[in-house]
């Protein structure tokens, strides 16, 4: 899928060049219990080739966890993941619409517990398709903005009508983080394709103080590394027309950095461009461990069918052993995707097709031997 060799934030299996990856499981809810095998087999599937094995730990999170045990993100899961694991893979969770007292989403909960700062989405299109051609990567900020979670809900006395409020958090430190490896990934595009692009999404023309300060550290730090990333063309684009000309020339883009909110929402919708949430992968990078997570959500519409696609963790698993310093196992895994999609004998459903979760994976299995 990719060819961009994104940076190793995680040093702990890279320093030593290890060959042996404790990876946590953790399948969620709905399609994850499905998918997330899937990747699983991907890394074992990699020993004979490049020496590489494994230690699994299954672990536990998610809504049917949150009503087994009364905690939707354990404190063992946070514990193993943190002192035994290099990397994970996260499959998804299935939130109830409406509030529940005592649960909230253990996916954000991890990534604040673990420091995963990042959220990297590449979406790429595969050469010999009919798919429009489309190449960019969003960083979404992994921490803050709403994501936060503190709201609150009252009667306002003077009209007797219920109101909530949301606080939207901005912090300095964090925006530079985020435009920090955004800018980093974007060298190495500039290195690999001799141009890159770096795009700042925000709405500070509304929301000057919060957009506003994302706004201009994400400046402040490219203008203070312009040793580093001169050569990286700078932009910025009002989030709303953001949307609009992501959908009308995605070509203009490279690499987009944006606050959680609109990261979230701008890769969910920049998977239309490229068939399916299903085939769109994500990696969060913290400085100790990588988690990668499909982008698509829980589907309790299908779950349990055998026909969820594979495709999206299959690429999150390529995309965390790229953070964790392993590049070359994770290209061959996404030459074996492209050439499942690009022949399109087996494919799941959301794609047109109509094999099951079992059979792309084999199909995938096959072109990676």
């Amino acid at each position: 899928m990719m060819r961009t060799r994104f940076i190793q934030l995680s040093r702990r299996a890279y320093a030593s060049n290890a060959k042996n990856l404790t990876i946590g499981l953790i399948p969620g809810d709905g399609i994850g219990k499905e998918v997330i095998p899937a990747g699983k087999k991907i890394l074992e599937s990699l020993n004979p080739k490049y020496g590489l094995s494994f230690k699994f730990i299954d672990l536990q999170a998610g809504w049917e966890t949150f009503q087994n045990t009364g905690k939707a993100l354990p404190d063992e899961t946070i514990d193993i993941l943190k002192n035994q694991c290099e990397g994970a893979l996260f499959g998804a969770v299935q939130s109830p619409t409406t509030k529940v007292e005592g649960y909230s989403s253990p996916i954000v909960a991890l990534r604040k517990n673990l420091g995963l700062f990042a959220n990297v989405r590449p979406v790429k299109s595969v050469d010999g398709t009919k798919d429009r051609k489309v190449d960019l990567v969003i960083v979404r900020e992994n921490t803050e903005d709403l994501y936060i979670k503190l709201e609150k809900s009252y009667i306002d006395e003077a009209t007797g009508t219920r109101v909530a409020d949301a606080t939207k958090r901005i912090t300095e430190i964090a925006t530079k983080n985020i435009a920090t490896i955004a800018l980093q990934i974007a060298q190495q595009r500039l290195e690999q394709n001799g141009h890159a692009t770096l795009t700042v999404t925000h709405k500070s023309n509304v929301l000057s103080q919060s957009d506003g300060l994302f706004r201009e550290v994400c400046r402040e730090t490219y203008e203070a590394n312009k040793d580093k990333y001169g050569g990286v063309q700078y932009n910025e684009q009002i989030v709303d027309s953001m949307v609009y000309r992501m959908f009308r020339e995605p070509e203009c883009f490279d690499v987009v950095v944006a606050p959680n909110l609109y990261g979230d929402i701008l890769s969910d919708g920049a998977a239309a461009l490229v068939g399916s949430l299903g085939v769109v992968p994500s990696a969060n990078v913290g400085p100790n461990i990588v988690i990668g997570e499909p982008c698509h959500g829980s589907a309790p519409d299908i779950a349990g069918k055998g026909i969820s696609n594979p495709i999206a963790t299959i690429r999150s698993t390529a995309l965390m052993l790229e953070f964790l310093g392993y590049p070359e196992p994770a290209k061959d895994i996404h030459k074996a995707v492209d050439a499942n999609i690009r022949e399109g004998k087996y494919l799941t459903p959301d794609l047109g097709g109509n094999s099951t979760t079992q059979q792309v994976l084999e199909d995938v299995l096959s072109k990676l031997d």
